[in-house]
């Protein structure tokens, strides 16, 4: 037993001292990111969590010179294309660094030229070590996340001064990133200028306008008048290519100086970075007016840290929701946070968004609310709220379980450390980024990322060349190489679409060259067309289906395609007779429904799903098994209806026409182009589909109860009038009859009693004259 324990102890010491991981010299060097997954896949499930502070891992912003590496003075040379930037190899050989530490720099993203104030945070958030990649816009930056061309993406959200800036927050929405890290950084603007250029000579300055704004005071102290242009830092780099341009006359500026303005004359406000990134000369520095601005950035990435998070990390999470309008909902909401004691940082409001507002009113359907849209008010706001706790906290998810039980809508946008820190595989990235060799300068920056190289042109396959493939066909050749595949002979109809027709006897020489291949034949045909492929021809290869039910197609690909397949499952919710399809040749607005099933290469599925963004359609990302529950039935519903108006010349044309029968004779004409195989291929994949014919007919027979319940109604009120109307007339006749026999019988009456009067009179008379 004691030999044992001996053994065991030794075996333990052993492993503890081994290095965890060596990446031999001839590896393939993979970023941070699957580093970190590969080596968390190893470790047990008790995770320490390791968090850093900002000021680890950067420098101050007035020192921030000495951070970075002065780049050469050269533009060209500031840039750095994706493949020339070879990473120098960290191993056990070079000594002072841990072996474990071998990695390429992370890629972060943000918004405006290089040395802008966002790249600034950044570098302030994540170090010097970390390649920066501007963009034009920020959801340039959202896209370069998602389609994983970026790792990261610093973006600003609010500014203490300015207010917040809104496009974040909306795009936020649309993208499915989640918040891994906020930063505050301190707003220094800078005066700027050319070498030899001394602050009595500057009669301009250019810069952002919210940053002339913010140095208004300064400038006028001055008698510097202030000339707006796009950017800070862009203020800077048009400076920097003016100057070059008046020494090189052969060099053309992307822009050039406004008008009076001069090299000699004119300054840019900006920060300490753009003056290190252009080589300019700073000649004042802390000229803004107010001392107390302040802008947040966010971090986003592609998968939380809320896992990450413990007791001793001070946590935040952001959350957007939607509530009805009911008087008190708000109130009611934010209850469920102050009830448990958990405090707020922020909350604000924002009109939704259109794609937002169809939810809601899909939701209120779902649930059958009743609600009409006209009784829907036009106004419909979302909250964004920030609490002081972690989504994984119990009372938190106490207060989120609450407020989803009174809200429309609820989404957790992220859980992430306060104030700067960083956590899990973020923190793991910036540890490895600090031990890399960077040579020069040019490697902090990469100017341009693969998808910037215009439109990819891509190699297209449409197997399935009717009607549908047809309208997908000549969309696609508009910018890539199309071919196509039929049992028919559909070559007058491919060279008409500028597509390339195979028959069925050449589908090797069909597959050998896609990078594409889009299933477009019709669901009862799916099985036995997927199964006549030759799966060794499509290994690397992208396939897509395009049926109206996805869940079928889906496994049917899943298990007959080889590994090495990527699979799309997708629903192009509209087709060559909808509105915008065959007429106009538009595609804006039209909605896709698609699922990445199992792509590897990513680059080829964004370049296949960029034909569709590139036409302004609405993206939706759904599972093939959601896209079947909520839309089957009612597209199986909409051709079922289609067919049974179609048929009998039901819908003639008339001069005059209702909204409501146009909207009847475009049902029709969508599901008459349509092939009676794809609507069989509806009812046999769909489950309920007997059920929603059986309730048609049960529909059709009630309405027929219906009609002639009360075509009967009306034929009995109708009798029961006309035979009380000849009641009406016969009593009115009797009642006249006796109202014409008593008034002759009081004529009668009066007659004698006046001749009685008389005989009475004359008796009267002879009396009194006996008397006398």
């Amino acid at each position: 037993m004691y030999y044992l324990l001996i053994a065991i102890f030794l075996i333990i010491h052993t492993s503890l001292a081994s290095p965890p991981f060596i990446l031999p010299q001839d590896a393939t060097v993979t970023s941070p990111l699957r580093l970190y997954k590969s080596q968390e896949s190893t470790k047990s499930s008790s995770t320490t969590t390791r968090t850093t502070n900002s000021s680890e891992n950067s420098q101050d912003g007035d020192n921030i010179e000495s951070s970075i590496q002065q780049p050469p003075s050269q533009q060209q040379q500031h840039q750095a294309s994706p493949t020339s930037m070879k990473p120098n190899l960290i191993t056990s050989q070079n000594p002072g660094t841990p072996p474990s530490l071998v990695s390429t720099p992370i890629r972060v993203c943000y918004q405006g030229e290089p040395g802008a104030y966002s790249e600034k945070s950044l570098r302030e958030l994540l170090g010097p070590n970390v390649i920066a990649v501007p963009r034009p816009d920020f959801e340039s930056c959202y896209r370069a996340v998602a389609s994983r061309e970026c790792d990261y993406a610093c973006l600003p959200v609010e500014n203490s001064l300015g207010g917040s800036i809104h496009d974040n927050y909306d795009l936020q929405l649309k993208y499915d990133l989640t918040i891994v890290a906020e930063h505050e950084c301190r707003v220094r603007h800078c005066l700027h200028a050319i070498h030899g250029v001394k602050k009595g000579d500057i009669k301009y300055c250019m810069s952002h306008p919210q940053a002339l704004a913010q140095c208004d005071n300064y400038l006028r102290g001055l008698r510097i008048k202030p000339i707006p242009v796009y950017d800070t830092a862009g203020a800077v780099k048009l400076l920097k290519d003016s100057a070059k341009a008046k020494k090189d006359p052969n060099y053309k500026p992307d822009r050039a100086l406004p008008e009076m303005c001069s090299v000699e004359n004119t300054a840019a406000i900006a920060s300490d970075l753009a003056g290190v990134t252009y080589n300019l000369n700073c000649l004042d520095r802390g000229i803004e007016d107010d001392d107390t601005n302040f802008t947040r950035f966010l971090l986003l990435g592609r998968a939380s840290v809320s896992q990450y998070l413990n007791k001793n990390v001070p946590a935040k999470t952001s959350i957007v929701f939607t509530l009805p309008n009911t008087p008190g909902a708000l109130y009611k909401a934010l209850a469920c946070f102050s009830l448990r004691e958990i405090d707020f940082s922020k909350i604000e409001s924002r009109p939704t968004s259109a794609s937002l507002l169809n939810y809601l009113k899909f939701k209120n359907r779902q649930r059958g609310d009743g609600v009409s849209q006209a009784d829907l008010p036009r106004f419909r706001y979302c909250f964004y709220l920030d609490f002081l706790a972690s989504e994984l906290d119990e009372n938190a998810q106490n207060a989120l379980h609450h407020l989803k039980e009174q809200a429309e809508f609820c989404r957790i946008l992220g859980s992430y450390p306060q104030k700067s820190r960083l956590v899990g595989p973020v923190y793991d990235a910036v540890q490895y980024a600090k031990h890399w060799n960077i040579e020069n300068g040019s490697q902090l920056t990469q100017m341009k990322l693969p998808s910037d190289e215009g439109v990819m042109k891509i190699n297209i396959g449409i197997m399935g060349y009717g009607a549908y493939g047809k309208f997908l066909g000549r969309k696609f050749a508009e910018k890539h190489s199309v071919r196509c595949i039929d049992v028919l002979d559909k070559s007058k109809e491919a060279e008409d679409t500028g597509a390339e027709f195979y028959p069925m006897f050449e589908m090797e020489s069909f597959l050998k060259d896609i990078d594409v291949l889009v299933i477009a034949v019709p669901m009862i045909d799916f099985e036995s067309a997927v199964s006549s492929l030759p799966k060794d021809l499509l290994a690397d290869k992208l396939v897509v289906e395009v049926c109206p039910l996805g869940t079928v197609p889906k496994h049917i690909l899943l298990e007959q395609l080889p590994e090495s397949a990527d699979i799309i499952s997708s629903h192009i919710m509209f087709g060559p007779s909808t509105s915008g399809g065959r007429t106009s040749n538009s595609w804006d607005g039209q909605p896709v429904v698609y699922e990445k099933v199992r792509v590897r290469n990513e680059r080829m599925a964004n370049a296949y799903l960029n034909i569709f963004e590139r036409e302004r359609c609405q993206m939706m990302i759904m599972t093939a098994e959601q896209q079947d529950a909520h839309m089957a039935d009612a597209e199986f519903v909409t051709h079922l209806t289609g067919r049974l108006l179609g048929c009998g010349n039901m819908l003639p044309p008339t001069p005059v026409a209702s909204r409501e029968y146009a909207a009847l004779c475009d049902v029709t004409d969508m599901t008459s182009t349509d092939t009676f195989d794809l609507f069989y291929g509806m009812y046999k994949y769909n489950p309920r589909a007997k059920d929603h014919i059986s309730m048609v007919r049960e529909n059709l027979a009630k309405v027929e109860r219906q009609l002639a319940a009360k075509e009967a109604f009306l034929a009995a009120k109708a009798e029961m009038h006309s035979s009380d109307r000849q009641r009406l007339v016969a009593e009115c006749r009797q009642l006249l009859h006796e109202v014409a026999k008593k008034s002759s019988w009081n004529a009668l009456n009066v007659a004698g009693e006046g001749k009685m009067g008389e005989q009475s009179a004359d008796t009267a008379l002879e009396k009194d004259k006996g008397n006398r």
